[in-house]
């Protein structure tokens, strides 16, 4: 698999910098508003038809604003309100009205009695989040989740890394609208998404207005698609290991290997989906000397995170970390998106074992990339990563639509990632050009 950051970065700053980025801004917000239309006319899923009606008004506020900004530019490129200030404040306003308010919205028609105001895997964290508290373990046991009736086994299972129940531990305290798991995904998505900025606008860099302006594109892709602000109004469980990840690639623009590993490992304590992400941030690591310690953090975190669970209840654990996300729970999951592995697996003979064998493959080859080309920059572990996650959640058998979030959000980071890193390594003399190529820096904790 070979990855070439430039060519990739040169394709997409054409297509992003069309009318100082208002062309892109315009077309993400009004093809968005169309798909939270016929979302809200069409779905079948009713947490997902409510935050529709909610965010296809904000989509469409945002899309006028953003033609207000296109008409002022015609008549002066430099107008305030065409820079990227005002961008920022659409970008927030979009986000404000497409998923923080559906949020609070249907966490609060929820608390007064609606039961068909979020999705399953809210229920399913607010509850491994009341078992933590009493039990000592989020997880039920094989024979606690058959003695359920059937029709509740399914939520018997928290197919999550332990980390994951701390978000359930506010609704195991106070029953109210804002103990609703939701709320404090939202909470640690802002906070988190906020210091993974901060981190890269600290670097001094070489094009700043091009930097922020590839910043602006990334925090976009984070929030406001409709993948990202849909999954966090009617689930919400995705987005802090995403935050999370993207502030360990943050860290690594930044030259911080002892920290990128402590937010890809809390990312990993929460869900699997961090863990490739952590292997090959190691792998970068390494070619800074800074291997172990990176991976102190990003493996280190999530091994600890399970160390209760398996004092307590080992068994519970393999059934529902393991068996249950491989098919061999009581009941099948229902992550069934109509993706190349899923329709492989169900329409072919022995179909299971071929998606399976591509899934191998593709990561096999990844493997050899990464032995072979080992990752010198965050934006090609941004690249990697999305590339390789898309792979597998195309070749999945059992997958969800919503998991494009991760690969989308991480090749959209990926520009505003190589910035920073121009400005930390050191200049090389003139003479030592062929040393420094062979040579990388120490990065920093």
């Amino acid at each position: 698999m070979i990855v070439d950051p430039d060519r990739s970065f040169r394709r997409w700053r054409a297509v992003d910098s069309a009318a100082g980025g208002l062309a892109l801004d315009l077309g993400l917000y009004a093809v968005s508003a169309v798909f939270a239309g016929v979302t809200a006319a069409t779905s079948t899923l009713l947490p997902h038809r409510a935050w529709g009606t909610f965010a296809a008004v904000g989509y469409l506020v945002a899309a006028l604003a953003v033609a207000g900004q296109l008409l002022a530019r015609r008549h002066r490129c430099d107008a305030p309100l065409t820079g990227l200030g005002a961008r920022w404040a659409v970008t927030g306003f979009a986000w404000a009205t497409t998923a923080l308010l559906p949020v609070v919205a249907q966490s609060i028609q929820r608390a007064a009695g609606r039961t068909d105001r979020a999705q399953e895997e809210v229920v399913v964290v607010e509850h491994a989040g009341a078992r933590l508290a009493e039990h000592g373990t989020p997880y039920l046991g094989h024979d606690a989740i058959a003695a359920l009736p059937p029709a509740e086994q399914l939520l018997g299972y928290t197919p999550y890394q332990p980390g994951m129940a701390l978000f359930g531990l506010p609704r195991a305290a106070v029953d109210a609208w804002w103990t609703d798991a939701r709320v404090w995904f939202a909470l640690v998505t802002a906070g988190v998404l906020a210091l993974a900025v901060a981190t890269l606008r600290s670097r001094p860099a070489p094009a700043a207005p091009r930097r922020h302006a590839a910043l602006l594109r990334a925090v976009q892709a984070a929030t406001v698609l409709p993948v990202c602000a849909l999954t966090l109004a009617t689930g919400g469980d995705d987005l802090p290991v995403l935050a999370l990840c993207l502030l360990g690639l943050a860290f690594a623009a930044a030259e911080r290997p002892g920290r990128a590993g402590l937010a890809v490992g809390a990312a990993g304590a929460l869900k699997l989906f961090a863990w490739p992400v952590a292997l090959v941030l190691i792998c970068w690591a390494a070619t800074r000397r800074a291997g172990l310690r990176t991976a102190l953090g990003a493996l280190g975190l999530p091994a600890l995170a399970l160390v209760p669970a398996l004092l307590v209840d080992r068994d519970a654990l393999v059934e529902n970390v393991l068996r249950f996300p491989l098919g061999h729970g009581l009941v099948t999951s229902p992550a069934q998106s109509p993706f190349p592995g899923h329709l492989i697996a169900t329409a072919l003979p022995a179909g299971r074992i071929v998606a399976a064998a591509l899934l191998v493959a593709a990561g096999a080859a990844i493997a050899v990339r990464l032995l072979r080309r080992p990752p010198h920059t965050a934006a090609a572990i941004a690249l990697i990563c999305g590339y390789g996650l898309l792979a597998a959640i195309l070749l999945m058998p059992s997958t969800r639509f919503g998991y494009l979030l991760y690969p989308v959000a991480l090749l959209v980071w990926a520009p505003a990632l190589a910035l920073p890193e121009a400005a930390v390594r050191p200049e090389a003399p003139a003479g030592a050009a062929s040393a420094n190529s062979r040579t990388r820096p120490v990065g920093r904790a």
